[in-house]
């Protein structure tokens, strides 16, 4: 009820203020819609970043292991139906797979619920964020926008990542996949799991595939403007698609509000259970439209944290899905 509430708020403000100049006065979230919208430009129908995409349905099956950290109905170890939309990045709906730009790519699974909700899992190949807070993350857009090639040097890029070394660091961390399926995804945002007796610990999710298999700047140059989205359908009429979904675990004293900052690599990561992909949407761009995947729309057992983002992601997202629905 609190995300129907938040969803109805925030994408009235987007109604409001679409299609206006951008103001420090407007919201945080919509500062970066637009934003987006400038850097990306505006396509009717589509999102304002992660605008192409590929949609398919399968279903959630946890481990033991889940349920131990977790009261959440997700992990009870029953099978449940979900719908998981791969994309690309930026808002430009026609960009060629293999893009350097097209990273990172996006993993939004929805599970549904038995008793007709819904909970959503948002997560993309980043693996940690490159800005901490909203108005970091619109200035970096703004910054790109106004970077062109011909742009006088130091770029507004440039003085942004220089202030900012936390930019270049989490771009390092992505590579164009070979395909959707053999792509690892990470959670940028801590989550509290809580178990049956109220005891809550931090996590970050993690999406691990069967392969993790990368393509060079110059191969993915050579291969086909859709061989990501084309790939996917064509993979599953062989087979399921497979992944893992894992939890890092923090420990005491891990910080859980800012997203540029990763635990360390030995933190226990718990296995949580099977993903398996094995129905392709037959209307995939009819499909994605309707779809809004909000990283903070929670369950019984799973819990935001206190990073700030993740609130803030929820605006944002209402804001795209207003506009794109106009």
């Amino acid at each position: 009820m609190k995300k129907n509430k938040l969803f109805a708020t925030v994408a009235a403000a987007g109604l409001v203020w679409s299609g206006s100049a951008w103001a420090e006065e407007a919201p945080m979230a919509v500062q970066i819609v637009d934003a987006m919208n400038k850097l990306f430009g505006m396509h009717a129908g589509f999102r304002a970043n992660h605008a192409k995409g590929v949609v398919v349905e399968g279903s959630f099956k946890a481990s033991p292991e889940a349920a131990s950290l977790s009261k959440a109905v997700i992990f009870n170890g029953s099978a449940i139906p979900v719908t998981v939309r791969f994309s690309d990045a930026t808002g430009v709906p026609n960009l060629p797979d293999g893009s350097p730009k097209a990273n990172p790519h996006g993993m939004a699974i929805k599970f549904h619920l038995p008793d007709g909700s819904e909970t959503d899992i948002v997560i993309n190949s980043l693996k940690f964020f490159p800005v901490a807070n909203g108005a970091d993350f619109r200035d970096l857009l703004l910054a790109v926008a106004a970077s062109p090639a011909d742009a006088p040097k130091p770029t507004k890029l440039e003085q942004f990542v220089a202030e900012h070394p936390s930019v270049p660091a989490a771009n390092a961390t992505v590579k164009t996949p070979d395909s959707l399926a053999d792509e690892e995804y990470y959670g940028i945002n801590a989550f509290l799991l809580v178990d049956k007796d109220g005891k809550k610990q931090a996590v970050r999710y993690q999406m691990v595939p069967e392969h993790l298999v990368h393509l060079d700047t110059a191969e993915g140059a050579k291969r086909a403007p859709n061989f990501l989205m084309d790939e996917m359908p064509e993979r599953l009429k062989k087979g399921p698609v497979t992944f893992h979904l894992k939890a890092q675990l923090a420990s005491p004293g891990d910080q859980t509000s800012d997203p540029t900052k990763p635990w360390p690599d030995d933190r226990k990561v718990v296995d949580l259970g099977v993903l398996t992909i094995d129905k392709a949407v037959p209307n995939s761009a009819d499909a994605e439209k309707a779809l809004l995947f909000l990283p903070g729309r929670v369950l019984d057992g799973i819990e935001t944290s206190d990073d700030p983002l993740i609130d803030l992601r929820d605006q944002a997202y209402a804001v795209s899905f207003s506009r794109r629905s106009q």
